[in-house]
Parts: structure tokens; C-alpha cells; sequence
């Protein structure tokens, strides 16, 4: 039997757009964004989102504000999913993530507060495993 010098792990071109700004591009992700929330909405399927922190972020979160202030976007049938959190820090802590996401998107659009997915921050260490887990398999 012959045997294929072909190697599975072949790399692959990931397509990169350059953009002339920041704020382009962050209005492409947003339209981008914006056209999936709508076909899944039409579809009758939630949208799930991974959400960042941080600095980066905000512009975005402020043009899908602009997109839902402006009654071009609804997160009703939207779940997010945030990456980390803070440990020790209460959700109401200003240092928290729960508290910048609330700060700067969910409580400018209508998102569904149960569809809101942060890890928590106040999980007792013993526990932390337990609740990596289920937020994993959530």
C-alpha cells in the first residue's frame, strides 16, 4: 500500500483585511455581527457570542450599541459568553468584568440578563474546578 507524503498539517491562509482605520474595521465586525444576530434571528436560532474585555473591545461594543439604539439591532434571542473573570472580586466590584460588561454593552442593548454568561469571580478555590466545568459545558 502506497503511502501519502501529504502532511494533515498543512498550514492553512487565513484571509487578513487591512483596513484604512480602526473605526472601519470596527464597523465591518459590528455589520458582520449585526448580519448573523439577523439570520439566526430569521432562522429562529440564538446567536452566541464570545465577549472580550479590555480596551480593545469598546469601540465595538459602542457601534453595536449605536446599531440597537438606533433600532437596526435587537440581542433578545442573543447568549454571550465571557472569557475570564477576576478572581475574588464580587460582580459589583468596579475592577470587575461582570461590572465593565454591564458598563459598556449589556446595559445599553436588550440582551436578556439570563443570557448573560460571566465566570464568577467569588467561587470558593475547592469549588473553582466544579465551576469551570459547568461554565464550560454551559
Amino acid at each position: 500500500m502506497a503511502q501519502s507524503n501529504q502532511n494533515p498539517l498543512v498550514m492553512q491562509k487565513i484571509p487578513v483585511v487591512v483596513f484604512p482605520s480602526r473605526l472601519d474595521a470596527v464597523a465591518k465586525l459590528a455589520a458582520e455581527t449585526a448580519e448573523l444576530i439577523r439570520a439566526n434571528d430569521t432562522a429562529g436560532k440564538q446567536t452566541v457570542l464570545g465577549l472580550a474585555t479590555g480596551g480593545t473591545p469598546i469601540p465595538y461594543y459602542n457601534e453595536l450599541i449605536r446599531l440597537h439604539k438606533e433600532g437596526e439591532l435587537s440581542f433578545a434571542n442573543v447568549t454571550s459568553f465571557n472569557l475570564d473573570e477576576y478572581v475574588g472580586l464580587p460582580k459589583e466590584h468596579a475592577e470587575s468584568y461582570w461590572y465593565f460588561m454591564h458598563q459598556n454593552l449589556f446595559n445599553h442593548i436588550d440582551i436578556k440578563p439570563e443570557n448573560i454568561n460571566l465566570p464568577s469571580g467569588t467561587v470558593a478555590a475547592a469549588d473553582i474546578p466544579a465551576h469551570c466545568a459547568a461554565y464550560e459545558q454551559a
